[in-house]
């Protein structure tokens, strides 16, 4: 930027003060610092505006890498699956021809005495497990005077009033 320095800044004014006069100087003082600020703010929002843009190119950047990312791990998930499902067909087959009788003792998994792991059978939970259980003890409260459950003060009114006030 254009550096001033005091005695430019003095040369500046004196002339300007020759060639405008005192009269409109003040005027003329007040647009030059009106039209500077706003072609400071001009600059300030092309400056943000370059930033934004540069950040938004890095984002894209970004977003291509990860889903270039997420694409290979994608294609390496199917790949085990189908690993896994062409391994579980041939074990598959070798078991169901094992069953029917044409393949030979060595390979028949059940020939060797495995016996398969019983399935556990399934237990209810308690009941009881649903309800709040406090941290101090229900005869404590009820010894000490504790409210369990709230009323409102016309219920306590109409439970508390003399019968033959009605």
């Amino acid at each position: 930027m254009i550096d001033f320095g005091f005695d430019k800044i003095a040369l500046i004014g004196a002339v300007a003060l020759i060639v405008i006069g005192p009269e409109k100087l003040p005027r003329v003082a007040r647009t030059v610092g009106t039209l500077m600020g706003k072609a400071r703010r001009y600059v300030a929002d092309v400056k943000a505006e370059v930033n934004r843009s540069i950040e938004l190119e890095e984002l894209q950047k970004m977003k291509a890498q990860f889903e270039n990312a997420a694409r290979d791990v994608e294609q390496t998930v199917q790949r085990e699956v189908s690993d896994a499902q062409q391994a579980f067909g041939n074990e598959f087959g070798a078991v169901q021809s094992a069953l029917d009788g044409t393949s030979t003792p060595e390979r028949d998994p059940l020939a060797f005495g495995d016996l398969p792991t019983p399935v556990p059978q399934y237990k209810r939970p308690n009941k009881r497990w649903r309800l709040k259980r406090s941290a101090v003890p229900r005869w404590y409260k009820q010894r000490a005077g504790v409210r369990g459950h709230v009323q409102s003060g016309a219920a306590r009114v109409a439970r508390f009033r003399p019968p033959g006030l009605k």
